[in-house]
């Protein structure tokens, strides 16, 4: 990315001590200037604000109450890490641009745009608008939703095209095996399953009857009563807004066990083929899941080159991504306020010839402040 730089007379004032952006009503009756937001850092031509931070800040403070931490406990844990937050954007934003500049926006934004489609078809909601009203009911801003949404995806998108993508296929055929003979244990066959379910949804419903329900679908079962009947009768999984379990008896799919969440895979551990689980709390409903078929796990390593391929990219790309978000950092103009600049350039491992072109290009501006027309 080559670096961006926008004129220096239109940031300086908010970019160097104080950093301050004022709009036109931040004027007091009095003429003293009040603060609407702090520039921490600019990025190429876009930059990281206080609010930003705060607000970032407030979820990840949210994220951990949610898991069980007292509130304070949560605000001092992400005050701790302050500046690796600030760091965070900083990579954030510069995936963000990539992204536009391999023109992926369209793309991610049918992605977005098709997740929330799924999320309200999960849900027995019809259309998008009442979703967006069903969500500010819980609470939730569907608008930073999306964009939250929106940056996971252009940041996952970014480093699948750029990096993840050119190790796969980099790798040559002898390097495939060379690897697959120094791991082979590796590459034995996984225990697979075949799964099917009814699922029951809390949605507008008490979920103690929810549960309810589900017992007695478990007992019916157990009793002997058709798998796929009851599945056709009462799951209420959706798809594209019409249930699914009539067309194909609740059947899910087919996994290798290690593959599975956790939770699911020990429900389903010992069920022999035939039987059911017990039922499984999931997020949003009831889950039973009926074993269709097992293929027991092999001790024999057999090799396939895309299996090995993927191997061997998941256990090299991190370094690979690492290396690719340092030279994004190395190409782009990143300038950290004096408050944050100690804290968090270190953690970017800014080289000191990026440093200087940024001090540089600042000094060079106010040097041209002095001259005389």
């Amino acid at each position: 990315m080559k670096s961006k730089f926008i004129p220096f007379a239109f940031v300086a004032l908010i970019l160097f001590a104080p950093v301050f952006l004022i709009s036109s009503t931040a004027l007091g009756q009095e003429g003293e200037l009040k603060v609407v937001d702090e520039v921490i850092a600019q990025v190429n031509e876009d930059v990281i604000t206080l609010s930003m931070v705060r607000r970032e800040s407030k979820e990840r403070i949210q994220a951990l109450k949610q898991g069980g931490m007292p509130e304070q406990q949560a605000i001092d844990e992400v005050n701790k890490h302050q500046a690796d937050l600030i760091a965070t954007l900083i990579n954030e934003q510069l995936l963000m641009q990539k992204g536009k500049e391999l023109d992926l926006s369209a793309e991610v934004e049918g992605e977005v745009n098709r997740r929330m489609l799924q999320v309200a078809n999960e849900q027995g909601i019809t259309t998008i608008e009442k979703l967006d009203a069903a969500m500010r009911e819980s609470g939730m801003d569907p608008v930073a939703t999306r964009q939250t949404l929106r940056t996971e995806m252009m940041k996952q998108a970014v480093i699948q095209q750029e990096v993840d993508r050119r190790v796969y296929l980099g790798l040559s055929p002898d390097d495939c095996k060379k690897y697959f003979e120094a791991n082979r244990a590796k590459f034995t066959k996984p225990e697979v399953v075949v799964l099917s379910e009814i699922f029951l949804s809390y949605a507008g419903k008490n979920e103690a009857d929810v549960k309810a329900r589900i017992m007695e679908l478990v007992t019916q079962l157990r009793s002997g009563a058709d798998f796929k009947a009851l599945a056709a009768a009462n799951s209420e999984r959706e798809m594209n807004g019409e249930r699914v379990a009539p067309k194909n008896g609740g059947q899910v799919g087919r996994f290798e066990v290690v593959n599975l969440r956790e939770e699911i895979a020990k429900q389903i551990k010992g069920v022999k083929v035939g039987g059911i689980s017990e039922p499984l709390r999931m997020n949003d409903g009831y889950q039973i899941l009926r074993v269709d078929e097992r293929e027991d796990a092999s001790t024999t390593p057999v090799f396939n080159e895309n299996q090995v391929r993927e191997a061997m990219t998941i256990e090299r790309s991190p370094k690979e991504r690492e290396t690719y978000l340092q030279n994004l950092l190395n190409d782009s103009y990143v300038k950290i306020s004096d408050s944050y600049h100690d804290a968090v350039a270190p953690l970017l491992k800014l080289k000191p010839a990026a440093a200087a072109k940024a001090d540089e290009a600042t000094s060079g501006k106010n040097a041209d402040k002095t001259k005389k027309p």
